[in-house]
């Protein structure tokens, strides 16, 4: 650093910061600082948003410098103070003056106390960084890359964690556990709820939050330049008012699905002549969607907006049966082929088919895309149904999340239908140890009964805990009701009830088990089928995923801790018992040495990161396979799918789609 003028030997112009400086946030020194940030600008190009950064490293050299000159010049190898005469190789920085304040600084008892203090915890801290001159923003990006991720950033306990990873790949077992509780905390805060400041990595280290910095980030971050604000606790007028907005939400969907029931009896004998694809599993009129292919796999290839009218018209014609017209906003494959080409247009491909209307058939329309009506450019308000979007996927992720910080544009709240049933529940005697009862087709488990569901199978939803088995029987519902039966998957994929096939069933009641599966097994004997078994190692315990292919004896196993079927040896010996009973039913003949040829494939499926998302993981599992529609699942997962780790995202749809459907059957 430069000598301030009045200490400086030879008296030049040179704005600087003296080595006695104590205080870098002393406003005497703005002057200084302007001239280093001159400086820097001059020899970098460096945005102006980065000075606070800058400025605040050059603190923190200047500190470092100190601690040089005091360890070189003024210790001797034992520690001791030595009074040493200014080095002669920084006279032209230091005056004379200066150095004689920075020694007796260095002598008083205060500063040997702070000294000693600090260089105690440097030498022990709680949980070392351990990637050497490796800082997070470096380790940050590489991780990224590695991973292929799209991306831009990790949440901060991940990269806390990566941090403290040795060179062996071990991580100690209080970095671990730090690291699940902060996994735990992020899936079970409630958004509506939360009141704590800190963030996820500060509570569960238990430790306050501290201004002008974001813990597990490295130097430079701050809450300012990630954009992050301290919340608010709520006054109780606000929390009322939250409340009474969302009851308003709850009535108005209420009103919706009056609305959307109401539509699927109307009578339409006058105008059937004109168009018969009208269609009430889909909303009347106009709504976003997706757009589905089913060949060669199953996959979504655009967005849109469905036009669901009672006499609606493709450009002057009827539409085809079983179709609806849609306006197609995006192509997520340009080159798909049009399911219906369109004549008008001569368009096959879809790409082609942007801004125009072409005819889709209505079981590949999942309705529930958001588009804005209208472009928010302000050139001559383009809709933005016509508006090509080509020029709209050349734009970076991380251009795009700069737009969206520019133009204040907010994601959609990922809690909604949460936050609607809980004040649902509210409203109820849920509370008081009553429960509601969700009825079971004898479809779905090959018997018909009521599943219970009390407050603490709610609150699992609601607050992410270790999911029951009333959970998972109702989003199999869910399965059965939203994806199986539109798309007419049940000839293709089934479900066994968990209740009766855990771990616990399998060592007590063995033959029950066994009568139950074969019973299924056999209903479908002429033809490929999947089975689910979302398996319980039973009271309370690990969630994972058995899929059973009876017609051609394979096995898949997921498991998102890893493990294999050898760690449920009495599960392996039921399951392939029961395949063997098929076998012999159905009158196949196989030689005694290939009795046992049973096919046990593990797939290596994406893994839990804590101790309580295991049944999360397998409801996206069967959920994911079903909109695959595959009778075979790869080892190593759904190219579409794979991926380490769901995300928070990821799993909090699980619990929107069960809190909408749970809304939807009005049970409560």
């Amino acid at each position: 650093m430069m000598a301030s003028n009045e200490d400086h030997p030879h008296g030049d112009e040179t704005v600087g910061v003296p080595i006695t400086c104590d205080n870098w946030r002393n406003k005497q020194l703005n002057e200084a600082k302007d001239k280093i940030w001159s400086e820097i600008k001059r020899c970098f190009d460096i945005e102006e948003n980065r000075r606070d950064h800058c400025l605040k490293l050059a603190g923190k050299l200047l500190r470092g410098f100190r601690t040089f000159l005091s360890t070189t010049f003024l210790r001797d190898t034992e520690g001791t103070f030595v009074d040493a005469e200014l080095p002669s190789k920084y006279a032209s920085l230091i005056s004379p003056k200066e150095w004689e304040t920075f020694k007796s600084k260095r002598k008083t008892q205060e500063f040997k106390s702070v000294s000693e203090t600090n260089r105690q915890r440097a030498s022990s801290p709680a949980y070392p960084y351990r990637k050497g001159r490796v800082g997070y923003g470096r380790l940050e990006q590489s991780i990224l890359t590695k991973e292929n991720s799209s991306e831009t950033s990790l949440p901060a306990h991940v990269l806390w964690k990566e941090a403290r990873v040795g060179k062996d790949g071990k991580i100690k077992e209080d970095v671990q556990q730090i690291f699940e509780k902060c996994e735990t905390l992020s899936q079970s805060i409630v958004p509506y709820e939360d009141t704590d400041c800190r963030s996820i990595l500060s509570r569960a280290l238990d430790v306050p939050e501290y201004s002008g910095r974001v813990r597990g980030k490295g130097f430079g971050i701050t809450q300012k330049s990630l954009n992050i604000k301290k919340q608010k606790t709520p006054s109780n007028k606000e929390l009322q008012q939250t409340l009474e907005a969302l009851k308003a939400e709850v009535l108005e969907l209420r009103k919706e699905r009056e609305r959307d029931r109401a539509a699927g009896f109307k009578d339409t004998s006058d105008k059937d002549s004109i168009n018969c694809n009208f269609q009430p599993t889909i909303p009347e009129g106009i709504s976003p969607c997706h757009l589905y292919l089913a060949r060669p796999t199953y996959r979504m290839v655009g967005k849109g907006k469905v036009h669901n009218n009672l006499g609606e018209l493709l450009h002057t014609k009827p539409l085809p049966t079983g179709s609806l017209k849609v306006s197609v906003d995006i192509a997520l494959e340009k080159d798909a082929l049009l399911p219906h080409p369109d004549d008008v247009s001569d368009a096959t491909l879809l790409g082609d088919a942007i801004g125009s209307f072409v005819a889709w058939p209505t079981d590949l329309i999942i309705v529930g895309y958001e588009t804005p009506t209208k472009s928010k450019a302000k050139d001559k308000g383009i809709a933005r149904e016509i508006e090509s979007v080509a020029s709209q996927k050349e734009i970076p992720v991380a251009k795009k999340t700069e737009i969206s910080k520019r133009t204040g544009a907010k994601k959609k709240n990922p809690s909604k239908y949460r936050a609607c049933l809980h004040t649902y529940l509210e409203t109820t005697d849920i509370s008081d140890g009553c429960v509601r009862l969700i009825p079971m087709d004898g479809a779905i488990f090959g018997f018909e009964y009521a599943e219970p569901l009390g407050k603490e199978d709610f609150d699992q939803i609601l607050y992410h805990t270790q999911l029951s088995v009333g959970v998972i029987n109702t989003y199999m519902r869910y399965l059965y009701d939203k994806l199986m039966g539109p798309r007419g998957l049940e000839q293709r994929f089934s479900f066994l009830n968990p209740m009766k096939t855990n771990l616990t069933e399998m060592i007590r009641k063995p033959d029950e088990v066994r009568t139950y599966v074969v019973e299924r097994f056999m209903a479908d004997t002429d033809r490929e089928k999947l089975f689910f078994l979302p398996f319980n190692t039973g009271d309370g315990g690990h969630w994972l995923l058995v899929v059973i292919n009876p017609f051609k004896e394979i096995v898949y196993y997921l498991d998102s801790l890893h493990k294999d079927w050898t760690t449920y040896p009495a599960m392996k010996t039921i399951v392939d018992t029961i395949i063997q009973t098929v076998r012999a039913q159905r009158k196949i003949q196989v030689p005694k040495r290939k009795a046992n040829n049973i096919t046990w494939n593990r797939v290596e499926c994406p893994r839990q990161r804590n101790n309580i998302d295991c049944g999360y993981y397998t409801l996206r599992f069967m959920k994911e396979t079903l909109l695959m529609d595959r009778t075979d699942i790869p080892s190593d997962y759904f190219d579409e799918y794979r991926c380490a780790y769901y995300s928070k995202d990821q799993l909090d749809e699980i619990k929107e789609e069960l809190c909408q459907f749970i809304i939807e059957l009005q049970v409560l």
